[in-house]
């Protein structure tokens, strides 16, 4: 791979911009420097002044191989990744069969080797019979451990109150949650069929998987951690009510010093209760899209560091199956190729500034995962890299979307802040606006731990 010189780019790192070039070498930032004089035997690529940002490490989506594959699959998913300035991901495990093995986790590093366009790393995913397996696990062997405290996709609820109890206090390295409380959600789901049938609205979802669903079982995962000092993870926050139960980390050095932090999702951010109306069952997820004040208080915690990390949580299912009645409409949306492209249509609105951004989808990312060489823009680091035109507006139609599963709820949206003109990972120019450069694979990501 011949040397690669970027100049002229607005470097977006560390909550700093500065112009300047990068030299890559061998996959990794050789050189950061005001100007970078190239040699004959370079390739060089002139940003001319587009913005240059660490590539966002998305630490939740559902890709949906093995045994989901007409939902999506580790090459579609992963593609659509790219395409959106998404170069690493955290892959969780509910699929078929899920990954509560560690024969079933090593598995699925061997097809992502073979196939996964972005770097790569899995959760393994803790049962009420898996403990002992879950025990023998290294901590640098998966991304974390993943409990459903929650049913959702998938048969992997942990409802065994001594089971849980074990799973925080032995898990090796990370514990990430899904957060509801299952009886309250079924109480619910009885209430609401009394009112409606099977035919209960979209909208409804908000209050079946409602706000106390998902502080009890929250105030119930950091209760745990605290007890064993547990390393744990809240994924998709969405309650102003949780907000409570999670300190502020205003900058890096304090979030270094959190055992216990906490993820908003993109859909959460940019959508509310109020979009059901335009988006039915497609907006339908777990834990629920929720009222406008709950949307406003998850954009207060994100700048105030209460919420760590944004993640998409990406789950594609086809739209036949959103068509459904309540009931059979699975929850879940396809994310990863706009969720970068949508937060910075959020800063263009003066919700969020791209260094906010960056921090949280690179940064902070690799600080509370350890993952190694990665999420920044520094010299010796892997260059995974995104390229964004400022200037420039996506029109988000049918047309050009990447996922196997064809729709978007971004469909129909112009978005403002800035489209991803260019990928790199590990060095290699993987999206370059038009095409991806299919056959060069992503590596599985390494840890500090």
């Amino acid at each position: 791979m011949k040397p690669l010189l970027l100049t002229n780019a607005l470097m977006m790192n560390e909550d700093r911009r500065y112009q300047g070039d990068l030299l890559i070498v061998d996959g990794r930032i050789e050189k950061i420097a005001a100007a970078i004089t190239a040699r004959s035997t370079w390739s060089v690529l002139d940003l001319a002044g587009k913005w240059l940002l660490p590539g966002m490490i998305d630490d939740q989506v559902h890709f949906r191989e093995p045994g989901l594959m007409h939902k999506g699959t580790i090459a579609s998913e992963s593609r659509a990744a790219v395409m959106g300035g998404i170069t690493s991901y955290m892959e969780m495990p509910n699929v078929s069969p899920p990954t509560t093995t560690r024969q079933a986790l090593e598995g699925k590093f061997q097809r992502a080797s073979a196939c996964s366009l972005a770097n790569y790393s899995f959760y393994f995913g803790a049962t009420n019979d898996n403990l002992e397996e879950l025990k023998a696990l290294s901590a640098d062997a998966a991304c974390g451990v993943k409990v459903f405290m929650g049913a959702s996709t998938g048969n992997m609820l942990v409802d065994d109150e001594r089971i849980l109890e074990a799973i925080f206090q032995h898990a090796p390295g990370l514990v990430a949650t899904h957060c509801e409380d299952t009886p309250t959600i079924k109480r619910n789901e009885a209430l609401w069929r009394e009112r409606y049938g099977e035919q209960i609205p979209a909208a409804e979802h908000a209050a079946i998987r409602s706000v106390e669903a998902c502080l009890l079982s929250s105030s119930r995962a950091v209760a745990l951690a605290k007890k064993h000092g547990t390393r744990l993870h809240v994924l998709h926050v969405t309650t102003a009510d949780e907000l409570a139960l999670f300190e502020p980390a205003p900058t890096l050095e304090a979030l270094r010093r959190k055992t216990i932090t906490a993820e908003a999702c993109i859909h959460h951010l940019y959508f509310n209760q109020d979009d059901y109306t335009a988006l039915g069952h497609r907006l339908k997820c777990n834990p629920s899209v929720k009222g406008q004040e709950h949307q406003r208080a998850l954009w207060q915690a994100v700048k105030a560091g209460v919420i760590d990390i944004i993640a998409t949580d990406h789950a594609p299912h086809l739209l036949a199956e959103k068509q459904n009645d309540y009931f059979s409409a699975p929850s879940g949306l396809p994310l990863v190729q706009h969720a970068l492209p949508a937060l910075l249509d959020m800063c263009a609105r003066g919700i969020f500034t791209p260094e906010l951004i960056v921090r949280k989808t690179s940064h902070a990312v690799a600080e509370r995962f350890q993952i190694k060489d990665r999420g920044y823009i520094r010299e010796g680091y892997w260059a995974d890299l995104a390229v964004i035109n400022p200037w420039k507006r996506i029109s988000i139609e049918s047309g050009n979307i990447a996922y196997k599963c064809g729709w978007s709820p971004f469909e129909g949206h112009t978005l403002q802040g800035g489209a991803v003109e260019s990928t790199l990972v590990n060095g290699r120019l993987v999206w370059d606006g038009e095409s991806v450069a299919e056959g060069i694979y992503g590596h599985a990501l390494a840890f500090n731990r």
